[in-house]
């Protein structure tokens, strides 16, 4: 009696393992402290390109840094079509696999509580930060993967809009606001006026529920806004990301010719960058990655999977491959490097100080120092990715 053959693993599409890697990338190069060049060298136009895309915009806007945020939750949904496939060809059954989403969410809101606790006296809750604001959708996009596509559609259509509408309808703030009381200087550059004004720093709806919901947790104070203007309601657009990288994932894991998925790429992704930027230049919807405003929604989108497409012309359709191992290395121990940078960060950047000492830092003048340095944290990262990759370590959640 013959044993049936297992059944071929599902294929993965290298091009999203490599942006992947480069998502994470720019999250880590935070460490080399690029944006102070601009500082120290303020009549430079490229230092000054160099700074506005390696931070955030203060509010309207997105610079390169502001994709990566989005990028990782769109990554999380274009890895959920292949994810589905293999356990499927497993035998799990859909209770299973439920179950595994619920236990993936819920680690993913608590890791990110405890990382972002990790310098607080206690536990400091806050639903803000890239983990947790994935959690907090990721159940719900399991479900929705297995609805229809005019259902995903109709979902998809619906959160921008009700998001959208609840701003729109949530009272304005009249001209007498204190905003020093919510952190925003009264004088500052970026408020709005008329109808945009429901969309102003910590005094719209997500500042308004925070207000509410974060105080229901023990804490060390009050809360009273959150200074970067981040909200816990963003979660809600975040699924609409999620979604988003889920037609990607899918659409890519046909058997569609490739210069056909390309295409599809392109076209979708410059039609919603395209309708992200309409809505602001109406004045309906402004851009605004720091509440995820739906505009904000559709236009990162639109560049994210614009990244995506070169991406895969590169490596899928010219067969370009060999140049993104670095980033492949990355990629392939995500969760990993994104604890890493946050518990060793300080830890190797301090032992390259004590052990090569100050000097090869300094090579290139002050101004360099924390670039340098920057450049020998992320090194050491690497190098401990690599060795992961290559025992075929991967941690996964």
């Amino acid at each position: 009696m013959t044993t049936p053959a297992a059944p071929p693993p599902i294929p993965r599409v290298p091009s999203i393992d490599a942006f992947r890697g480069l998502v994470m990338f720019l999250m880590l190069a935070e460490v080399m402290r690029l944006w102070t060049l601009h500082d120290a060298f303020p009549s430079s136009g490229f230092w000054a390109l160099v700074a506005y895309n390696t931070t955030h915009v203060p509010w309207q806007g997105c610079s390169l840094h502001d994709l990566i945020q989005p990028a990782f939750s769109f990554l999380a949904g274009a890895s959920l079509p292949f994810s589905i496939a293999s356990r499927k060809l497993k035998g799990q059954t859909f209770g299973q696999m439920l179950g595994h989403a619920v236990r993936r969410s819920l680690i993913l809101i608590f890791l990110g509580i405890f990382l972002r606790s990790m310098h607080s006296p206690r536990t400091y809750w806050t639903f803000e930060d890239t983990l947790t604001q994935i959690g907090l959708g990721y159940t719900f996009l399991f479900l929705v993967a297995f609805a229809s596509r005019r259902v995903q559609v109709g979902v998809f259509i619906a959160i921008l809009v009700a998001f959208w509408g609840a701003f729109a309808l949530y009272p304005a703030p009249p001209a007498s606001f204190d905003y020093p009381s919510v952190g925003v200087p009264a004088d500052w550059p970026h408020l709005y006026s008329g109808f945009l004004a429901h969309f102003n720093k910590n005094s719209n709806l997500s500042w308004a529920f925070d207000t509410w919901f974060l105080n229901l947790f023990p804490r060390q104070s009050p809360f009273l806004y959150n200074e970067g203007g981040w909200s816990t309601l963003s979660f809600i657009p975040t699924l609409a990301t999620m979604m988003l990288g889920l037609w990607s994932g899918a659409w890519l894991k046909t058997s569609r010719p490739p210069a056909t998925k390309l295409k599809g790429l392109v076209v979708s992704g410059l039609a919603l960058t395209l309708a992200g930027l309409v809505l602001q230049w109406l004045h309906v919807c402004p851009i605004v990655k720091r509440i995820w405003t739906s505009s904000y929604t559709l236009y990162s989108g639109g560049l994210i999977i614009l990244i995506l497409a070169a991406f895969y012309a590169a490596m899928d359709l010219r067969g370009w491959k060999r140049w993104a191992f670095p980033l492949m290395v990355i990629g392939a121990n995500s969760i990993a490097i994104y604890v890493m940078s946050w518990t060793m960060e300080h830890f190797v950047a301090e032992s390259l100080s004590i052990h090569l000492g100050k000097a090869p830092f300094a090579v290139l003048g002050p101004p360099f120092e924390p670039v340098l340095l920057g450049i020998g944290v992320l090194l050491v990262f690497w190098w401990i990715l690599l060795w992961m990759y290559r025992k075929k370590i991967f941690i996964k959640i």
